[in-house]
């Protein structure tokens, strides 16, 4: 069943009950009403002819509108009958009053009676009409209910097919999607459930797109990063074939071969998770550690203020040393253009890796660690993704700040006391 349909069953329902509930409540005010109006007309009645009766003047009475007379004696015994189908029986009349009116009432008459000098007084009433009244009206409102509700049910159905018509656009849209059309479902009703649910779901979209072009960037820069030193490296080996003692060659080939060792690597670690599982905590020095690596890069300043221990992978913390100062020389142009430093203080040990480069553009700032995020000055954003995944295996994390000419990667970690 539609949705559409649903909401128009609801609300067509509640529609009916609420205009059956509106013709019956109606119904009995109506006839409660015309009781207690003719019993408080009746006792007026009794109440008045019996100060006539009582002062002697009972040939001067008012006009009844339709109602009888009848007095009774003090056993309960008629001695005048107006109508005899109104008689009140004798246990009821012997509970009269002198000061106030007493009602008795049957389906078919109703009666207000009072104790008098000559007698009981009775004035009594036909109610016949009221039932007549009310069935008359009670066919009345039955017509116009079933006039009524098909009515009501009409503009129910209207009122939801127009309440309803962004959600119905909204889902057309969306059945009439292809799998890689990701461009943002169209919109214009209000700001309501509905408009944030589709704004949140185009949010959705709009971040889908972004991956999807972060992935395709990545894979071009990927397949570059790949590519070149491949074909450098058949290079080298086509210089060895024709000299295999061309030592210069052997060696670069190594430098190349590492290199894409490095570069498989981060791709599997990245994609499997392996700098957050894979850590093997030892004692380790950090201005040591982070020495060494420097060292890789000549030309690469490195300064220690302290040699702050800590608890860590010493594998996981060369890699991402590495990552970072890779990424510090490619944004510099030069190694001299790099410095390590590293300290610590009384929150936590940590490492620095400077550079002079021309700084990271703003925009990209925020998405420097996401995966297949392009990497300031090109390159894959590998190194920083995996370099962040380390940190917070370690319990730490990665800071950045930039500006043109001077761009810093903190790395901050507990210490062996934090």
């Amino acid at each position: 069943m539609r949705y559409v349909t649903r909401l128009t069953l609801i609300f067509g329902a509640i529609w009916a009950l609420l205009l059956a509930l509106s013709f019956g409540a109606a119904f009995f005010s109506l006839r409660a009403g015309l009781e207690t109006h003719v019993l408080h007309l009746l006792k007026d009645d009794a109440a008045s002819l019996a100060k006539l009766y009582d002062s002697g003047t009972t040939g001067k009475l008012p006009a009844t509108g339709g109602t009888y007379i009848s007095v009774y004696d003090f056993s309960g015994e008629p001695l005048v009958l107006d109508e005899p189908d109104h008689r009140i029986p004798a246990e009821v009349i012997t509970t009269a009053d002198q000061k106030e009116p007493r009602v008795y009432r049957t389906p078919a008459f109703a009666a207000a009676y009072i104790t008098t000098s000559v007698g009981v007084l009775a004035v009594s009433q036909d109610l016949t009409f009221i039932s007549r009244l009310t069935r008359n009206m009670a066919r009345t409102a039955t017509l116009a209910f079933l006039l009524t509700l098909p009515l009501g049910w009409l503009l129910v159905r209207f009122g939801v097919r127009w309440a309803s018509r962004p959600l119905r656009e909204a889902a057309e849209a969306v059945a009439a999607r292809r799998g890689a059309d990701l461009s943002p479902i169209p919109y214009d009703g209000p700001d309501d459930e509905l408009g944030q649910i589709i704004s949140r779901f185009n949010d959705l979209l709009a971040e889908l797109r972004r991956s999807r072009e972060r992935e395709r960037v990545f894979l071009a820069e990927v397949s570059h990063e790949l590519r070149t030193p491949l074909t450098v490296l058949m290079g080298h080996l086509e210089r060895l074939r024709k000299n295999p003692a061309d030592e210069g060659a052997l060696a670069a080939a190594e430098r190349t071969a590492r290199h894409l060792t490095r570069l498989v690597g981060d791709l599997l670690a990245l994609a499997r998770g392996e700098a957050e599982r894979n850590v093997n905590p030892h004692i380790v020095d950090l201005a040591e550690l982070a020495g060494n690596v420097a060292a890789g890069f000549p030309g690469v300043a490195f300064a220690a203020r302290s040699h702050p221990e800590v608890l860590g992978d010493p594998d996981r913390l060369v890699q991402m040393l590495r990552n970072l100062v890779a990424n510090a020389v490619r944004a510099a142009g030069r190694p001299e253009g790099v410095r390590v430093v590293v300290g610590d203080n009384d929150e936590c040990t940590w490492v620095e890796v400077q550079d002079d480069g021309p700084g990271i553009d703003p925009e990209v700032l925020p998405h420097l660690f996401e995966r297949f995020a392009r990497g300031p000055e090109g390159g894959t954003g590998l190194g920083l993704a995996i370099a962040k995944q380390i940190a917070e295996a370690h319990e730490g994390r990665i800071v950045v700040s930039s500006e043109p000419g001077r761009t810093v990667f903190r790395v901050e970690l507990p210490g062996l006391e934090g």
